[in-house]
């Protein structure tokens, strides 16, 4: 792909680009895209708030298929331009992607499946890394002629998406709370479930909805400075911070030279790339079924607890590998290690807890909070982990392991367990925390869902908060 920048920049003008001039156009090709995430972010509260979570994602589908024509077209076209503006709205397309989709299913999943469901959507992009690290290989589209046709197939997902998503119902919390249709979110609920009697979950949505009256809709200015709700923004900022200021990408970079240095042949590198994206996914797959069982709390604490150890243990390989014959497979297993714990617990888990921490006043835009620091802290290690490694060398991955280490230590002290709690029940755990009291009067929603289509005739139900 750089040497078709340079190649487009000498048939327009007559010569070859200076080297840091490309450096710096590539540069910018890689950044957008995490930059767009940030802007994809700022937009999902208003999205989400006035089209629904269903609506947002429809409409999000233009961001994926019309940069995968202008990237697959860019050859022909010669305009290295149009690659980098795709790069900042296919960003946006995963920044919305990345807050609306996790919202969506959890609104959607009953309490005993919620953090399962939740961590889906992290299984399916750990999926879709390896596809494409597969396509990428040298021998299938990684090459000069099949590079085009390996950016423009990012739309087909989003076509898929575009015609199917319509058949599917759109979030009942949603439906009742914000938009005060009880009959049709009795319907999305029904289809979802598969029964008639959906009266506890209605009743339960309708406490949250009048536990939450006082407050209104949060903006984001509001949730930074609402005090029951501080902890949980501090929670989810820090998690988020984590997450991406763990050194993921660092790893990544770094896997290539560490098997090579194990004696891993340069052309064999790409499949020991490949092997580890598969146990990404087989690693993020086993936290889809064990998350219920173990809970959100102790996937969280294991997973930032390995990559810590991981990151220790790769900065002494990493400086011992000249120096003793076996070291690099030590390396190798630091990462291996590091990628495992990251796939169970600091890859999927924050963003299930957005969407369990906040109700349905607040959660767009915690959402928009947590994908707003996720995306500044991914754009940030792009930006300066090269100057780092620079400076720093393999003691690079200490300042890793410093962060996984506090991370570790706010989520013991601070962060409680929501496996299997509804949303009510979260919130009166935070409560306490945020020395706020909540209360609901349960005697008179009762009788809420006993007559059908009786819940916007009952706003009399009582809800006592008090600070």
């Amino acid at each position: 792909m750089q040497n078709f920048y340079n190649q487009t920049y000498m048939d327009r003008y007559g010569t070859y680009m200076d080297s840091n001039f490309r450096t710096l156009l590539w540069s910018l090709t890689v950044s957008m895209f995490p930059l767009g995430g940030f802007f994809g972010s700022l937009l999902v509260g208003p999205l989400v708030n006035n089209c629904g979570r269903k609506g947002t994602l429809l409409i999000n589908n233009l961001f994926s298929i019309v940069p995968a024509i202008l990237m697959g077209t860019s050859e022909v076209a010669k305009t290295f331009e149009g690659i980098i503006l795709s790069r900042i709205i296919i960003g946006i397309n995963a920044g919305l992607s990345s807050n609306v989709v996790p919202m969506y299913l959890g609104e959607m999943s009953p309490k005993n499946l919620r953090g399962a469901i939740g961590v889906v959507p992290q299984l399916f992009i750990t999926i879709g890394i390896l596809v494409a690290q597969i396509l990428g290989l040298k021998s299938i589209l990684g090459n000069r002629e099949g590079w085009p046709v390996l950016l423009g197939l990012t739309g087909i997902p989003a076509a898929v998406e575009l015609i199917l998503l319509p058949f599917f119902p759109e979030s009942p919390r949603y439906l009742l709370i914000q938009k005060g249709d009880e009959e049709q979110a009795r319907k999305a609920l029904q289809r979802l479930r598969g029964r008639d009697n959906v009266d506890d979950e209605i009743e339960e949505m309708c406490q949250e909805d009048q536990s939450e009256k006082q407050e209104g809709r949060l903006s984001v200015m509001n949730l930074c400075t609402f005090q029951a709700l501080r902890w949980q923004l501090i929670s989810i900022i820090v998690m988020m911070m984590g997450q991406q200021l763990s050194g993921i990408n660092a790893v990544f970079y770094y896997a290539d030279r560490i098997f090579e240095s194990s004696g891993v042949e340069a052309n064999a590198v790409q499949y020991v790339t490949v092997g580890i994206g598969a146990v990404n996914v087989v690693m993020t797959c086993l936290a889809v079924f064990i998350i219920e069982l173990v809970g959100r709390r102790i996937l969280l604490l294991v997973g930032f607890g390995m990559c810590c150890v991981s990151c220790a243990v790769l900065t002494m390989a990493l400086n011992l590998q000249t120096s003793v014959p076996w070291m690099p497979y030590i390396s190798i297993a630091s990462v291996i290690a590091y990628i495992i714990g990251h796939a169970i617990g600091a890859s999927p888990i924050p963003f299930v807890l957005i969407t369990e921490m906040f109700l349905q006043s607040s959660r767009p835009a915690a959402f928009m909070v947590g994908g707003s620091v996720h995306w500044l802290c991914n754009f940030t290690v792009g930006l300066v982990f090269l100057y780092m490694q620079q400076a720093l060398g393999a003691y690079s991955f200490l300042i890793f392991c410093v962060i996984c280490l506090a991370t570790v230590i706010y989520i013991f002290f601070i962060v409680p367990e929501t496996k299997n709690k509804t949303f009510m029940e979260i919130n009166q755990i935070m409560a306490k925390r945020n020395g706020v009291e909540v209360t609901v009067d349960k005697e008179e929603l009762m009788d809420i869902n006993t007559i059908p289509g009786t819940w916007n005739e009952k706003k009399e139900v009582t809800t006592n908060s008090s600070l």
